[in-house]
């Protein structure tokens, strides 16, 4: 019997993998890995390395999760190191949770590597510290989307005056309910929102907006998946500390901060 590594691949930026997470991509027999999993990543495997796609977009998972927990088993069973790398940390919005709990159920052994997560380099990409002393001492990881055919999940009403900084991942499709819900519940209309998409990649670009307004801001701009949320005063802070754009002149950000 194998071994499965749960293994978080960080945000866009390849440079941001672990180390300990870079040497079992590049001894693994197996690799099921994820669609925003940076392909640059992949190419660090060995020539016998078999390479599986898992990958999810909205309203479209070509292997369905039950799929998916069972091929780790049956990889398991048949190569000594089965790597699952995912986008991100394997434990926050990455179903590892699940896939660890199939795995332990049917007594495969497992380690969970965690990975830079989206609701912390999006931001720091964007040159927004999700907690500072002056701005925010709280911060709260939320999902924007619900389980698919579930109802809402999610707390607004707690969650509107319950942090100082959102970041709320998978929210584009639900922006205006999400705003809604949070102003509805306390949450000031005149509050700071980031909206960064394709985080700490070539691609990244971040819109700032308010509250009240990020709708349809979103809209205008045609922001798409992956875009991190960020909602809070520390979002201020990017007029003065944003670098990565810095590195890229060509790149575009619309803001009002």
């Amino acid at each position: 019997m194998g071994k499965v590594y749960l293994v978080g691949a960080g945000p866009g930026d390849p440079n941001l993998m672990t180390v300990k997470g870079l040497r079992l991509i590049r001894s693994a027999d197996v690799i099921l890995y994820d669609r925003l999993v940076n392909k640059e990543l992949l190419n660090e495997g060995k020539p016998s390395v078999e390479l599986y796609y898992c990958g999810k977009i909205p309203h479209a998972h070509p292997l369905k999760q039950e799929t998916i927990n069972h091929l780790l088993v049956t990889f398991a069973k048949e190569k000594p190191i089965v790597v699952r790398l995912k986008g991100g940390d394997p434990f926050i919005f990455g179903r590892g949770g699940e896939e660890a709990e199939y795995l332990a159920k049917n007594r495969v052994s497992f380690e969970i590597v965690p990975g830079i997560t989206a609701g912390v380099a999006a931001p720091a990409y964007a040159g927004i510290p999700v907690t500072h002393r002056q701005y925010a001492t709280s911060i709260v990881f939320v999902t924007g989307h619900p389980k698919s055919g579930e109802r809402e999940t999610v707390d607004w009403g707690k969650l509107a005056t319950g942090a100082d900084t959102l970041a709320i991942y998978m929210g584009v499709s639900r922006l205006p309910h999400i705003a809604a819900e949070l102003i509805v519940h306390g949450r000031d209309p005149l509050t700071p929102v980031a909206l960064i998409e394709w985080a700490a990649t070539e691609k990244q670009r971040t819109v700032t907006t308010i509250l009240q307004n990020v709708a349809q801001e979103a809209e205008k701009h045609h922001i798409q998946n992956p875009t991190m949320i960020i909602v809070g005063e520390v979002v201020r802070l990017r007029s003065k500390l944003k670098w990565y754009e810095s590195l890229m002149p060509l790149k575009k950000a619309e803001e009002v901060f």
